[in-house]
């Protein structure tokens, strides 16, 4: 027997994780770069967030 109905709520599970782990990294980017005081620290984390959430063309 197939073991794919076994290990899917596992695979769920990670790619939720995953999903949620890279959302709260663009929130603390986003934040560093609209809070952060040094001008230096805001520039690197626009750069940052531009890298993260750079689209591909298709």
């Amino acid at each position: 027997m197939s073991q794919l109905p076994e290990l899917l709520p596992y695979t769920l599970l990670l790619s939720g994780t995953a999903g949620l782990l890279y959302v709260v990294a663009l929130l603390v980017v986003a934040l560093v770069s609209v809070l952060a005081s040094a001008q230096e620290r805001r520039k690197d984390a626009r750069t940052t967030l531009s890298i993260l959430v750079r689209r591909r063309p298709r």
